[in-house]
């Protein structure tokens, strides 16, 4: 599966310009209008077994990557049913927002504001959504999502222009580059780049890890 390229993030030097269009891009969209691949890092969010777990698999993804959504679709169901649901791995999901940037990261900030418990249903609600999400009305989208996740319009507003959880992402952002992350999905078992995320290439990585002494 080919990953898909940040454009925005793909240089360092351009970080701190990145954050402030990604700012005005939120200020935009809430207008008045009716580490490396494997260890815990700042932010994660996280299923299955607990941190510290023998196997720990991190997806760098981005909710408006089309691969992303594929795989989320595709491939997520099984591999939740047969390694998180059964706590045989610790699951990480490390956002890593693709083009159009600014209204990535508008997901991901909606996602962490309806809480944990409700992060991954908005993530892969999100996904699920990406051709209306592309049609021109990106705002009504995330809106009608963070409605459902519970959040009201101000709330929505508040959340998407919240600069404090903006540069919390950029230096998650700047965490992954320095990981050699360079596109999504991309994929680490127990810190090694998995280049195979179907089922079966995942699954021949966990489960040789699983069963290393």
């Amino acid at each position: 599966m080919r990953a898909e390229r940040p454009l925005k993030y793909a240089s360092m030097s351009r970080r701190a310009a990145a954050t402030g269009a990604a700012l005005a891009a939120m200020m935009a969209l809430a207008g008045c209008s009716g580490a490396s691949g494997g260890g815990a890092a700042e932010g994660d969010m996280a299923l299955g077994a607990a941190e510290g777990a023998k196997v720990t698999v991190v997806e760098y993804a981005s909710v408006t990557c089309s691969h992303c959504a594929t795989w989320q679709e595709q491939v997520y169901p099984e591999f939740k049913a047969k390694y998180i649901d059964t706590n045989k791995i610790r699951y990480v999901f490390r956002e890593f927002p693709t083009a159009p940037e600014p209204l990535a990261v508008a997901g991901f900030l909606v996602a962490r504001c309806a809480g944990p418990d409700k992060y991954f249903p908005v993530i892969h609600e999100i996904m699920a959504s990406q051709r209306e999400l592309f049609s021109g009305a990106p705002r009504a989208v995330l809106l009608r999502i963070a409605n459902g996740a519970g959040l009201n319009e101000e709330q929505f507003q508040t959340c998407v222009t919240d600069k404090d959880a903006i540069a919390a992402m950029d230096d998650r952002i700047k965490a992954a580059l320095d990981a050699g992350v360079d596109g999504t999905p991309n994929f680490f078992v127990n810190s090694v780049k998995v280049a195979d995320s179907s089922l079966a290439g995942l699954s021949e990585k966990i489960d040789a890890a699983l069963a290393a002494s």
